[in-house]
């Protein structure tokens, strides 16, 4: 559903953080190096892509302003919990005092409402609970109404040559019909829902 037409698209947004930041509590120190179904990551640098990155920058696009890809370089670090929790309470303030109906500029030119960046945020923090949950096994039940939503943002936007080598996602996975919402979800952002997890093979010898 496009973000204008969500009843409370923050109380999606707030849920979906929850749920990531359930997930990412969960996580042992030991699975740190551990790989996800997003290829070339470790639960590491998936850690670091949603505490540093994707919570800086995120918190950034709620104030109205575009994102500085080079701007956020610190390091997730051990304690990425708390890190997440503060950072997840950063951005949903940045939310509550935002005018979404005000107009930002888009990066390839144009405006929209701020509101409609509210989507992104949801799908991202939604997809990539589901990542670090399959990649450590942790027994976190993940929220289908999360799902639902972000795929039905996802196919909306996302284009075909956004897919492929050297691409921000893999080409689709086709699961059966009757697959729940998450491996719907995990198919299309390009992941094998069927992803075993557990430590890579070299690090057991």
């Amino acid at each position: 559903m496009p973000p204008h037409l969500i009843p409370n698209p923050l109380q999606l947004l707030e849920r979906s953080l929850d749920q990531c930041g359930e997930v990412i509590s969960a996580i042992a120190a030991n699975q740190a190096d551990w790989p996800t179904p997003c290829t070339e990551w470790t639960v590491q640098d998936l850690l670091h892509h949603l505490v540093v990155q994707d919570l800086h920058n995120y918190t950034v696009m709620a104030r109205g302003s575009n994102v500085d890809p080079m701007a956020a370089t610190a390091t997730v670090g051990a304690d990425w919990s708390t890190r997440f929790s503060h950072g997840a309470a950063m951005l949903m303030r940045a939310w509550s005092v935002a005018e979404l109906s005000s107009q930002v500029a888009l990066p390839g030119g144009g405006e929209a409402p701020l509101r409609s960046r509210i989507g992104l945020q949801i799908a991202e923090f939604t997809v990539h609970s589901w990542d670090l949950a399959t990649a450590t096994g942790v027994h976190v039940m993940l929220d289908p109404a999360l799902a639902d939503q972000s795929l039905a943002w996802s196919q909306r936007v996302m284009k075909a040559d956004y897919r492929g080598p050297d691409k921000s996602f893999g080409h689709e996975v086709r699961v059966p019909l009757n697959a729940d919402s998450y491996a719907r979800l995990a198919g299309w952002f390009g992941r094998d829902p069927q992803f075993v997890p557990g430590p890579r093979a070299a690090s057991l010898k």
